[in-house]
């Protein structure tokens, strides 16, 4: 079967190098959208309407997501500039002595954490199997990690983590301003809180066009087609996290909202800003006196 990779508008087959047209997309309506998505981003996420329907049963296959995400993490220049600020954030404190990393994923967070703090003790919390698999393969040679899977709200721990981070989970929990007092719970007074989290629609159409891009540059068309090719599974699960985010399942938010949800869990914000192209917001917050 020849490898094929699609890009708008086109489908590119490395055996035969043509190009074939797809069939025409008729989108859905823009009225179940929350207020806050904007006109551009609307006209944007058109191109893959045609994946999602009206069924609120929707589960994204993380097991299958693990395998891939470390592939296309590595060649995305949006992800790696997040792996860059935590890691600048962790030379601005003060050794913490225990660390939680809250939907730690394939644990690139706590890889970082691990290395520029070998003393501190890390609780590294993911409680999808594949995810944490590849968490204990790739942070086998640290001695400071001890592995959960429990839910956050199950965890039996209060007021002694010196600092939580949770990155790219949080809107995928249930109740997430509940899981943010939550996390709150875990801080002693005066704790930190590195929190990332998706707030906008998952445009693939766009993630595709900045990775294809990126990669063509790094690697030419043969190697962005085949970069592509191995991280098919993400697009797919992708697809599915925004028709979580469409039905409600997800939680999606403004800079205000997340904000106003931190400070209600007893959050005082020292930090905000808009990340990963607009896609997320990063806060950076601590547990109020």
């Amino acid at each position: 079967m020849p490898l094929q990779c699609q890009l708008p508008g086109v489908t590119y087959s490395l055996k035969k190098k043509s190009c074939i047209k797809p069939f025409s997309i008729q989108p859905w309506g823009l009225s179940t959208m929350p207020s806050h998505v904007s006109v551009e981003e609307r006209k944007a996420l058109d191109f893959d309407r045609f994946e999602l329907d009206e069924d609120k049963a929707v589960r994204v296959d993380w097991n299958a997501y693990a395998e891939a995400y470390d592939l296309l993490s590595e060649h995305n220049p949006a992800y790696q500039a997040l792996l860059h600020d935590f890691e600048g954030f962790l030379a601005t404190i003060r050794t913490p002595q225990l660390i939680y990393d809250i939907g730690g994923g394939t644990g690139n967070y706590t890889k970082i954490a691990a290395r520029a703090c070998p003393g501190s003790e890390i609780r590294f919390v993911e409680p999808d199997a594949g995810m944490i698999a590849l968490a204990r393969d790739k942070l086998a040679a640290h001695g400071n990690i001890n592995y959960d899977t429990l839910a956050l709200e199950d965890i039996d721990a209060l007021g002694a983590a010196d600092l939580v981070i949770c990155v790219h989970a949080l809107y995928a929990m249930p109740a997430p301003e509940q899981r943010l007092a939550d996390m709150r719970r875990l801080l002693r007074p005066g704790g930190l809180l590195y929190l990332i989290n998706l707030g906008r629609y998952m445009n693939v159409a766009d993630w595709r066009n900045y990775l294809f891009s990126h990669l063509k540059k790094e690697h030419g068309l043969v190697g962005a087609l085949r970069i592509f090719w191995q991280g098919r599974e993400i697009a797919k699960q992708n697809k599915t996290i925004l028709k979580a985010q469409k039905n409600g399942v997800y939680w999606t938010h403004t800079e205000e909202e997340i904000a106003s949800a931190a400070s209600a869990a007893g959050f005082e914000i020292l930090r905000q800003e808009s990340v990963y192209r607009g896609y997320s917001h990063l806060l950076v917050c601590r547990v109020k006196p």
